[in-house]
C-alpha cells in the first residue's frame, strides 16, 4: 500500500482526538493524589499497551528489537534517550494544563512542540534545502506556519480570557489553580522537551525498516511498521515518569493510597474539598477514612483507561506517518494540530470559555478554523509530493 496523505490526515485526526481525550477519565478519579494515578496510567500507556498492540499487529516485535540492537545498538539507545527527555516534558505538561486550563495549556505547549519536532529532524538530515526547492515542500511548510499562527491566536484568546473571567468562573470550569505567568513558563519547558518524542521516532527508523520487512514477508500491511519503535521510545518516557512518581509517593507518603487510603486530587474538575470529594457510605463507618472498594477499583480502571487512550494517539500517529509519503516529517505538525483542535473543542464542551467576550470567542473560533485548515494544507502538500516522480534527496550526512 503506497502513500495516501489524506488517509494519513484522518489517522492523525483520530490520534489527536485520543490525545486530547486522555485527561477526561482523570476527572472521574476520586480522592487519589496525582502521583498515584499518574504512575498507573503511565504503566498502562508506556509499558502494557505498546507491547500488547505491537504483539497483535507485528510478528515477533521483541525479536525485531533484538535484531535491531545486534545490528546497531544506537537504534535502541537513542530512541530510549530521547524518550527519557520527552518524559520530562510529559511530567510538566500536566502542570501546564493545571495552571492554564485545557485549551490554552495544550495550545502553548503543543505549539512549541510542533515547531521543534517538525523542523529539526529534516534539518538534521540535510533535507531542508530540497524541501524548500519543491512546490510540495513549500506548501507543507506553509501549513506548518499556518498552524503556528493558529497557536498564537489561541494563546491570545487565553490571555484575553484571563483578563475577563472571574475567579468563581474559573473554579466552575475546573481551573482552581489558574496562574497565567507560572503556566506559560511551565508550558514553554514542556513544549520544548515534548518535541523530543519526534526525535525518538526518527532515531528508531532502523527498527521500523526491520518491522516493515517482517510484515511484508508475512503478507501483512506495512501500516504497523512503526509500532515497535513506540515500545523503546516509551520505555524512556516511563523511566522518567516512574522515578519522579516514586519520589513524590515517598515524599508525600501516598503509597497507602494504592490500597484505599484517601488523598487529594489536584486535577479534579472542581474544588478538592466539600461534596465533590466525599465518597463514602454513610451507613458504613469503615469507608469514612478509606475509599469504598468500588471506588478504589474504579480509580484503577479510570487511570488505566486514561493511559490506553493516551497510547492510541501514537498508535494512530504511527499509522498516519506510513501514509504521508516522502515528507513524513510533516506528520508531527498534523499530530500536534489535531491534538490542539480536539483540546479546544473539549475546552468549549467543558465551558472553559464561558463568560468571555465575543472578541475572545472569535479568537478561539478563528484559531480553531486555522488549525483545521493547516492540516488540510499539509495533507495537500504531501499529496502533491506523492504524485510526483521520485527524485533523490541529497543529504549532508
Amino acid at each position: 500500500m503506497g502513500p495516501n496523505p489524506f488517509l494519513g490526515v484522518i489517522f492523525h485526526w483520530i490520534g489527536g482526538l485520543a490525545s486530547a481525550t486522555n485527561f477526561i477519565p482523570f476527572r472521574a478519579i476520586k480522592r487519589w493524589s496525582w502521583e498515584v494515578y499518574w504512575i498507573i496510567q503511565g504503566f498502562a500507556a508506556w509499558i502494557v499497551a505498546p507491547i500488547v498492540l505491537a504483539g497483535i499487529f507485528v510478528p515477533h516485535p521483541i525479536a525485531i528489537l533484538q535484531t535491531a540492537y545486534a545490528k546497531d545498538p544506537g537504534s535502541i539507545f537513542y530512541p530510549v534517550l530521547w524518550g527519557v527527555l520527552w518524559g520530562m516534558g510529559g511530567l510538566t505538561f500536566g502542570l501546564a494544563i493545571r495552571y492554564l486550563g485545557l485549551a490554552l495549556g495544550y495550545a502553548i505547549a503543543l505549539g512549541l512542540c510542533m515547531v521543534f519536532g517538525t523542523i529539526i529532524p529534516p534539518i538534521y538530515h540535510g533535507e531542508m534545502s530540497a524541501i524548500l526547492h519543491e512546490t510540495s515542500g513549500r506548501i507543507i511548510l506553509a501549513g506548518v506556519l499556518l498552524c503556528l499562527i493558529a497557536v498564537a491566536i489561541n494563546g491570545a484568546a487565553g490571555l484575553s480570557k484571563e483578563n475577563e473571567i472571574t475567579p468563581e468562573e474559573k473554579a466552575e470550569a475546573g481551573e482552581v489553580d489558574y496562574n497565567f505567568g507560572k503556566g506559560i513558563a511551565v508550558a514553554v519547558f514542556a513544549g520544548i522537551m515534548s518535541s523530543f518524542f519526534a526525535f525518538g521516532l526518527d532515531a528508531g527508523k532502523p527498527i521500523g525498516d526491520l518491522a516493515k520487512a517482517e510484515l511484508l514477508s508475512t503478507h501483512r500491511s506495512d501500516l504497523w511498521q512503526n509500532l515497535p519503535i513506540l515500545i523503546v521510545v516509551l520505555w524512556g518516557g516511563f523511566l522518567t515518569n516512574f522515578v519522579w512518581s516514586l519520589i513524590l509517593i515517598f515524599k508525600n507518603r501516598s503509597i497507602r493510597q494504592f490500597a484505599g487510603e484517601p488523598g487529594l486530587n489536584p486535577m479534579r474538575s472542581s474544588h478538592v474539598s466539600g461534596h465533590t470529594m466525599v465518597d463514602f457510605d454513610p451507613l458504613d463507618p469503615s469507608t469514612y477514612d478509606h475509599l469504598a472498594p468500588r471506588t478504589l477499583v474504579s480509580n484503577y480502571l479510570f487511570a488505566a483507561l486514561a493511559g490506553v487512550i493516551w497510547y492510541f494517539q501514537f498508535f494512530f500517529y504511527s499509522m498516519g506517518q506510513t501514509r504521508m509519503g516522502k515528507y513524513d516529517f510533516s506528520s508531527w505538525t498534523l499530530h500536534m494540530a489535531s491534538i490542539i483542535i480536539f483540546a479546544t473543542l473539549w475546552g468549549l464542551i467543558l465551558k472553559e470559555w464561558q463568560g468571555t467576550s465575543r472578541r475572545t470567542k472569535l479568537l478561539v473560533t478563528t484559531g480553531l478554523l486555522l488549525l483545521i485548515t493547516s492540516t488540510v494544507v499539509v495533507g495537500y502538500g504531501n499529496y502533491l509530493k506523492s504524485t510526483q516522480s521520485p527524485t533523490p534527496i541529497t543529504t549532508s550526512n
